[in-house]
């Protein structure tokens, strides 16, 4: 096979649910469905009761106008909602209110783009369009749903507001998918229009193909970080499809999570088979240049802007200034604790950055929690820098309580609590010096011809005491004994 037949094409289509608004898109019910009694939050829009009339959430359109905006997309003067039909369970009327950017109708907004950085190369992923629509009801599975004897449907979810965003066709890895997803998330945290850290808050369909065959969808990919597992799991099974000869098929299929694998659901339905048709219940939506602009003049500070302020502000590097803008909430983290001390300067702000960038998020990422989740207070960095730059403690200690950190407790009540102390004692030190120089004869003798194996030395001392030696005098100390033993000069 060519290296353009084993070409990935990649398309996503991602809804986010507008959690920050208070009512649903087109009714009155609560937006906070999460917890609930199963179909509480219902009225006769929500599932289409005859009669029933929806109208329009004005929140809901300045939300979708601060994303276009952050997105770089073209927002359109006028457009109206089409009926989407299709007959599934999770849509009692039987059709979803959604819109539709052919026949006169237009998406909310056209174009845009997000850049991605991978491996210190930039690419710019071109959207085609987001637009706004209903949320259908969800389906509650006996265990897989592969092997699920029943399905329940709970209509709390259904008409919360979704916005979509629509990519080209240009993503040629899950890496690039993973990267823009991570780009997109940060856009919508600091627009504030949805917390994407609620279950359920976000789903992506992904369309991958192999250049020139049949594409395959995957449907309800239920977060960001599952869609590149799926991806790399579909790709994988349709090159080994080609490679027994086989044709691929243009179906849908779903991604089973537990089992990581997707499986076939239905052959994929063609734009004609939803018979999109105009809601008539709605009235078109203008949109004009003030409503616009009050919208943009009144939009945080975005991802981008941030990066660079922080440059300016605090020296820090693109890579460094970059990362830490990912992450809202780390970036005002970060932000608090570095203007809490008037005595900061670009060495400190440096090491925040480590700390938080490095260690702090480490231990968020395994425990997949957020910073909020923590009683980590900026002070705490702030103190634990203070402590390393005054040789209280030294940087192996400091890695060690960052758990206990987490929990809220102080730098000195963590250190009280577990005896951890730096060790300046010179006594001591040489003690443990003289035991380790006596206990490594072959190491010693390194360092006749390698100075660097001093190094090794000074490592076995500091095993000894548990990292809380004080790595300048064991240094000082240790080249004093080579001397006196004539190894070194």
């Amino acid at each position: 096979m060519s290296s353009q037949k084993n070409e990935v094409v990649i398309g996503l289509e991602v809804h986010i649910q507008l959690t920050n608004l208070k009512t649903k898109l087109f009714c009155s019910c609560s937006n906070n469905y999460r917890g609930a009694e199963p179909n509480s939050y219902v009225c006769p829009i929500c599932i289409g009761l005859p009669g029933s009339l929806p109208a329009i959430n004005k929140k809901a359109i300045e939300f979708a106008t601060r994303l276009a905006i952050a997105l770089n997309g073209n927002i359109n003067e006028s457009i109206y909602f089409f009926r989407k039909n299709y007959f599934y369970p999770d849509m009692s009327k039987n059709f979803q209110i959604s819109q539709y950017n052919k026949a006169g109708g237009k998406a909310f907004a056209d174009g845009g783009q997000i850049t991605i950085k991978l491996n210190s190369h930039k690419k710019d992923i071109i959207l085609n369009r987001i637009h706004l629509e209903e949320d259908p009801a969800r389906l509650v599975h006996k265990g897989s749903i592969a092997t699920s004897p029943y399905t329940l449907v709970d209509y709390n979810r259904s008409g919360v507001c979704l916005i979509e965003i629509v990519t080209e066709p240009v993503i040629s890895s899950p890496e690039e998918a993973r990267e823009f997803l991570k780009q997109l998330k940060s856009i919508v945290q600091y627009s504030e229009i949805s917390n994407l850290d609620y279950e359920g808050s976000v789903r992506v369909d992904a369309n991958i193909s192999i250049r020139g065959h049949e594409r395959s969808e995957v449907k309800n990919i239920n977060s960001f970080r599952e869609v590149e597992r799926a991806l790399r799991h579909e790709i994988v099974r349709q090159k080994n499809l080609l490679k027994r000869g086989k044709l691929l098929a243009q179906e849908t299929r779903h991604w089973d999570d537990k089992r990581r694998i997707t499986i076939s659901l239905r052959t994929k339905e063609f734009e004609a088979d939803y018979r999109y048709f105009p809601e008539q219940d709605l009235v078109p939506i203008e949109i004009d240049d003030e409503f616009i602009q009050k919208v943009k003049d009144e939009l945080p500070e975005m991802p981008r802007e941030r990066s660079i302020r922080l440059r300016r502000d605090y020296n820090l590097s693109e890579f460094d200034s970059d990362n830490l803008v990912l992450d809202k909430d780390i970036a005002d983290f970060y932000e608090d604790g570095v203007n809490s001390d008037a005595s900061f300067g670009p060495d400190e702000y440096k090491q925040f950055c480590n700390w938080l960038m490095n260690d702090v998020s480490r231990w968020l990422n395994e425990q997949n929690k957020t910073i909020n989740d923590t009683k980590l207070h900026p002070h705490q960095i702030v103190d634990l820098i203070k402590y390393i730059n005054e040789g209280k403690i030294t940087t192996k200690i400091a890695k060690t309580i960052i758990k206990d950190m987490m929990e809220g407790f102080s730098i000195s009540e963590i250190l009280e609590k577990k005896g951890k102390k730096r060790i300046s004692d010179e006594k001591l030190l040489n003690k443990f010096g003289n035991e380790v120089i006596e206990e490594n004869p072959n190491i010693v003798k390194d360092c006749r011809k390698n100075p660097k194996a001093i190094e090794a030395l000074i490592g076995r001392v500091m095993a000894k005491t548990r990292g809380q030696a004080d790595p300048h005098i064991t240094r000082a100390i240790m080249l004093e004994l080579l001397k006196e033993l004539g190894i070194i000069t």
